[in-house]
């Protein structure tokens, strides 16, 4: 169903310092109509299911892209923005 609007859950696949204290269960906003689809699949750093599985977070060496709004994500979004400040791309 598109587009995607709601709240829904990412699946990490590995620990990442912009998403630590934040709890796996948690969900988060999205509103989008399109989704990335990387070359290589070590970029994926999550995925959640909405129809299919998609790409929701990307990440390669000190970049990191979320298909979700962190800002209107709550609790776990603001966790998310203040690793981010925190983190230094290492």
């Amino acid at each position: 169903k598109i587009p995607h609007m709601g709240w829904n859950s990412v699946m990490l696949k590995h620990n990442h310092p912009v998403f630590a204290g934040i709890d796996p269960a948690a969900e988060y906003y999205f509103v989008h109509s399109y989704y990335p689809s990387p070359e290589s699949e070590s970029a994926v750093l999550g995925t959640t299911d909405y129809g299919m599985t998609f790409c929701s977070v990307l990440a390669v060496r000190n970049l990191i892209a979320m298909q979700f709004h962190p800002e209107k994500s709550g609790r776990p979004g603001l966790q998310i923005l203040k690793n981010f400040c925190a983190w230094g791309g290492k």
